[in-house]
């Protein structure tokens, strides 16, 4: 991503020391959940969160280096900051029932933000349409004048297909915000569907319907192709946009900062 575009937000969501912290945040709730089951010593969890563990990325990446494996080197770094009681953590999990299951967080909260966006563009599209609801421009047929049309119906047209595309968010994040606490291959051989519902609950999620290893990926194909088609709809906009800001047609202007700049040419 081009720093310069991308949102403080996403930056720090997609990093690495986010993605850490939510292992971390998975492997403390399934501890929370076995301490109720009496499969790990009371007070387990409540210990690690005492030390405030400050994860360290580039020795994670470096445990991975000699290791080969990064939920391992996750541990390893865990251990080294916790102590003894990092031994309970990961009782009778797979790698997918943390990564799958933390992934599904920062799904569900890329998607929260997105839909959050996506309401605030229709609201301005909305208000812009009504402004100019009776701004005639001119309607064009692959780029050829046609007949009069008004500039609000353009921007209602865009404001429509935001719409749309928030709907498709909304779906996507219901259908995201799964995860697995099911062990090697989901068959519950060392925790119980009743430790999975508790965790993913404190974790603000549903348990996987039937899962194997992992998540099935229907679910992030779905997310995927709720990006594509939303991101195609603000491209449309776009090019709407650079179109009728060209100069031989100066029908809409882009809004200039004070001090910014638009070439290093002219």
């Amino acid at each position: 991503m081009i720093p310069r575009y991308t949102p403080a937000f996403y930056s720090e969501l997609w990093s690495a020391p986010r993605r850490y912290r939510a292992w971390l945040e998975v492997e403390l709730a399934a501890c929370d959940a076995m301490e109720e089951a009496g499969l790990v010593p009371a007070g387990t969890a409540a210990e690690i969160r005492a030390k405030e563990v400050q994860l360290d990325a580039a020795r994670i990446e470096e445990i991975e280096r000699t290791v080969k494996h990064d939920v391992i080197a996750f541990l390893t770094h865990v251990e080294e900051r916790v102590g003894p009681a990092a031994r309970w953590l990961h009782r009778g999990l797979t790698s997918s029932d943390v990564l799958d299951t933390s992934f599904a967080m920062l799904m569900r909260d890329a998607l929260d933000d997105l839909t959050r966006r996506a309401d605030a563009l229709a609201e301005a599209l909305a208000r812009r349409a009504r402004e100019h609801a009776k701004t005639p421009m001119i309607g064009r047929s692959h780029g050829i004048h046609a007949e009069p049309v008004t500039f609000g119906l353009a921007l209602a047209g865009h404001h429509a297909e935001i719409v749309r595309g928030r709907e498709r968010l909304a779906a996507a994040r219901a259908r995201i915000a799964y995860g697995k606490i099911a062990g090697a291959v989901g068959t519950y051989a060392h925790v119980t569907p009743e430790i999975e519902k508790r965790t993913l609950a404190a974790l603000g999620l549903e348990p996987e319907t039937v899962s194997t290893q992992v998540v099935p990926r229907d679910r992030h194909a779905e997310a995927f192709c709720a990006f594509a088609i939303v991101a195609a709809g603000i491209e449309r906009f776009a090019t709407n946009v650079r179109h009728w800001q060209r100069s031989e047609v100066g029908e809409a202007e882009e809004a200039f900062t004070v001090g910014q700049k638009g070439s290093s040419a002219m």
